[in-house]
């Protein structure tokens, strides 16, 4: 087994589902098959998409996930599947270099400049060291001791590995820091604010009042994804739960009927549609949202 780095952009020119699913060409099909078992991390590029010119892209690691099976693409030639479990999205994007450190060794040439040719191959084994580098960057909010500053993780970290209690992998599948790790990546996509009220409620400490709900429930295999998140008011997010309310492709709201009260119905927005991130890629994905409609919906 090894591990390895996945790149997938914004807008996939492959049929990539992050969460579920990884679509390669038979090119990296010996790197994949190596990572099958183990654990990868993606990373988006600076192309969104496939065309050459396309940009926005955040040109850093986003994410944690476990490879588990290999298997032909049905339908295209010479081209693969990478199955996908145990998806988690880090709580910030990890650039791929610092001005003097690159967390994957192979990226950096010997003037210390970019190695292009590494760079543009869609799969990296990367060793076990670098793997928990970037995992701990990426988790450094919920991992970090509080006395090393955000801003300090950089290589010079590799010789500090005493300040985590567990390897990060340990902890990464624990459901609690999992939940936590949901929780704190949902509710900063939409700005600590109801995605269905509207309403951003902060107590007394500073803390948000808003949940994160998942959209595909975990019970059911839903992934901890940002896109199979939304943030709700404890209101709004128990009648989601329970399939009182969902949510159709174009984002607007759907209610079981009569099933809901009205007082809960007024506190909903005017538009009645979901209030989303600025950030197209942190948006529910149809996938998930039409699992829910499907088999939680009660409309």
């Amino acid at each position: 087994m090894a591990k390895a780095v996945f790149t997938t952009k914004v807008d996939p020119t492959y049929d990539d589902l992050p969460e579920l699913r990884y679509h390669f060409p038979k090119t990296y099909l010996r790197q994949v098959e190596a990572a099958v078992g183990d654990w990868i991390v993606y990373y988006e590029p600076r192309r969104s998409t496939g065309h050459l010119s396309s940009r926005g892209g955040r040109r850093a690691y986003f994410a944690t996930a476990r490879v588990r099976s290999v298997a032909p693409d049905p339908q295209l030639p010479d081209h693969y599947y990478a199955h996908i479990a145990d998806f988690i999205e880090f709580d910030r994007p990890v650039p791929f270099a610092s001005s003097e450190h690159y967390f994957e060794s192979k990226l950096q040439r010997d003037d210390g400049k970019t190695n292009k040719g590494a760079f543009g191959r869609s799969v990296r084994i990367v060793p076990d060291d670098e793997f928990e580098l970037i995992v701990q960057a990426g988790f450094v909010r919920l991992l970090g001791d509080e006395r090393v500053p955000e801003a300090e993780w950089t290589g010079q970290l590799a010789e500090e590995p005493a300040i985590f209690e567990r390897p990060v992998v340990e902890r990464m599948v624990a459901r609690p820091f999992r939940d936590r790790a949901f929780a704190v990546s949902v509710k900063k996509a939409y700005d600590n604010t109801c995605a269905v009220t509207g309403l951003k409620l902060i107590n007394g400490g500073g803390r948000s009042e808003v949940q994160a709900a998942h959209i595909r429930p975990v019970a059911d295999m839903g992934p901890d994804s940002i896109r199979n998140g939304v943030a709700l008011s404890s209101t709004m997010h128990w009648m989601f739960d329970r399939g009182l309310m969902s949510l159709d492709d174009d984002f607007s709201i759907l209610l079981a009927k009569d099933k809901v009260p009205e007082p809960v119905v007024r506190m909903i927005n005017p538009e009645r549609r979901l209030i989303l991130p600025d950030r197209p890629e942190f948006r529910p994905h149809p996938q998930f949202l039409r699992y829910h409609r499907e088999t939680v919906f009660k409309g």
